[in-house]
């Protein structure tokens, strides 16, 4: 069985205050039924692994593909995990738009997350004009081919799907939009992986709430969600999490 995981993308949000509400989630949540896990601003990384005590996971929201280097602003995989992280957050669709990356550097970063011990959650997404073409499977499947290292299992990826017109817009898919999405990344995982494709964890992400968790949890092939805005808040991120475990 694979284990639920609710993570959480602060994005560039998020100031030493803001632990008080990783201490409230723990409070109010001690033993979820659950994984959970969440990615802070960088600055923020090392702080909220002391607060975490490794009671919830901690990981960054991107990094590097080198070890070291002049790669000024950059943070590498290494460091991450020397601040405390346990994953990292690779391709998400702001990156690839912001900043250019493409599914090979998101199949580096992924390495480059896996060769120091992290678990990489790689992202998936179809912009709305690939929605609306019909393009969303063709979209999908290439970034999965592209951004997904050959050494990944079970273990060490996790795939998460957001839909780039879905992402803080308040708009989600159909339960139906969903499962097809999700079905097919499990399909595909079980052409290239096999066996080990049963022990991947897909994650729907885009606009995921307290008042729509529970049924786009009971879609076919869900096993968590990646949630932006509704992570930071204790209350609502606990709501999220007592509705997935």
């Amino acid at each position: 069985m694979r284990k639920k995981l609710a993570a959480g993308n602060w994005k560039m949000n998020g100031l030493t205050a803001s632990l008080t509400e990783v201490e409230a989630l723990i409070a109010a949540h001690p033993a979820p039924g659950c994984e959970v896990l969440l990615c802070p601003p960088a600055t923020l990384v090392a702080a909220m692994a002391g607060v975490a005590k490794g009671r919830i996971a901690v990981g960054g929201q991107d990094c590097h593909a080198k070890v070291s280097g002049a790669h000024t602003g950059d943070i590498s995989a290494q460091m991450l995990k020397d601040a405390g992280a346990s994953h990292v957050i690779v391709g998400h669709s702001e990156r690839r738009a912001d900043h250019g990356e493409t599914d090979a550097i998101v199949c580096a970063k992924a390495a480059a997350a896996l060769a120091e011990g992290l678990i990489a959650v790689v992202c998936l997404g179809e912009t709305e004009a690939e929605r609306d073409s019909g393009a969303t499977l063709t979209v999908i499947g290439a970034q999965l081919a592209g951004s997904v290292p050959e050494a990944a299992t079970g273990a060490t990826v996790v795939i998460a799907y957001e839909p780039v017109w879905a992402i803080g817009t308040g708009r989600t898919p159909t339960l139906d939009q969903i499962a097809e999405v999700h079905d097919f990344i499990r399909g595909e995982l079980v052409k290239r992986f096999g066996t080990e494709a049963e022990g991947f964890r897909l994650l729907y992400g885009g606009s995921v709430k307290p008042s729509n968790a529970a049924e786009i949890f009971a879609v076919s092939n869900v096993d968590g969600a990646l949630v932006g805005g509704a992570s930071l808040k204790a209350a609502d991120f606990g709501a999220i999490i007592a509705a997935l475990g």
